[in-house]
């Protein structure tokens, strides 16, 4: 593998670390990290959007394996929120006494293993897709730790936490493109399609769900926006 793969491949925990050492020293309040969740959530819609659905497009795999991919992956994101909301009702009493969501937890380390595994896609199917995707999703990290800080949560836990998430995001990077590389374009055009469902779910069933918890303030919406962009323009710039 080129080693200048592995060091972008790196890059995103490095990032992801960064967020962790930011929440340990600034609690933000819950307006605050209502306001990142959005940027956040506009960050994967861009990613979703800009770089990877188009990169589907590109693989040229056939349409039944792109349409059942993406349904398998709704399935699967749909039997994780079933799961974890089981585990909450069974730990609710917990819940109320460590303020920890174990479903946006849960959800998060599945999506970081998703956003690695897209990234070890992305430089399987060459070109600087995979480059592109690293630097995008980094954005997406170094705010995570910040979205995940809580009464729990905070100090060097969500330190460990952001490490934790780190070090998932390089190993399914590594993962990823080991296990894709000289692949069928259908197989990696069915895994970019399984992991658009996964990151769609995070949008909709976690983050903006999270951020609505509080009393929204009118600039969410310009936050959200302002996510979108940063992807946005890391990726035009970068081609």
């Amino acid at each position: 593998m080129n080693p200048q793969n592995i060091l972008i491949m790196a890059f995103p925990a490095g990032i992801a670390l960064c967020g962790g050492v930011m929440a340990a020293f600034w609690k933000p309040s819950h307006a605050t990290r209502s306001l990142i969740q959005h940027f956040a959530a506009g960050v994967v819609l861009a990613a979703l959007a800009v770089e990877l659905l188009p990169e589907i497009e590109r693989e040229h795999a056939p349409g039944w394996v792109l349409i059942g991919a993406f349904a398998l992956g709704s399935l699967f994101m749909y039997a994780l929120k079933l799961w974890t909301l089981k585990l909450e009702h069974q730990g609710a009493s917990e819940k109320a006494a460590t303020g920890v969501n174990i479903g946006l937890m849960l959800a998060t380390f599945i999506d970081v293993a998703m956003d690695g595994f897209i990234i070890g896609a992305g430089f399987a199917a060459g070109g600087a897709t995979g480059m592109i995707l690293a630097l995008g999703l980094s954005v997406e990290l170094l705010f995570l730790g910040l979205a995940l800080t809580s009464d729990a949560i905070k100090g060097w836990r969500i330190i460990g936490v952001s490490g934790a998430l780190g070090a998932t995001v390089f190993v399914f990077a590594f993962l990823g493109n080991f296990l894709l590389t000289g692949s069928s374009q259908a197989l990696i055009g069915g895994v970019l399609a399984f992991s658009a469902a996964a990151l769609l779910y995070l949008v909709t069933e976690e983050l903006l769900i999270e951020a609505h918890e509080v009393e929204e303030k009118s600039i969410s919406t310009l936050v959200l926006f302002g996510g979108f962009l940063t992807f946005w323009s890391i990726q035009i710039l970068g081609s």
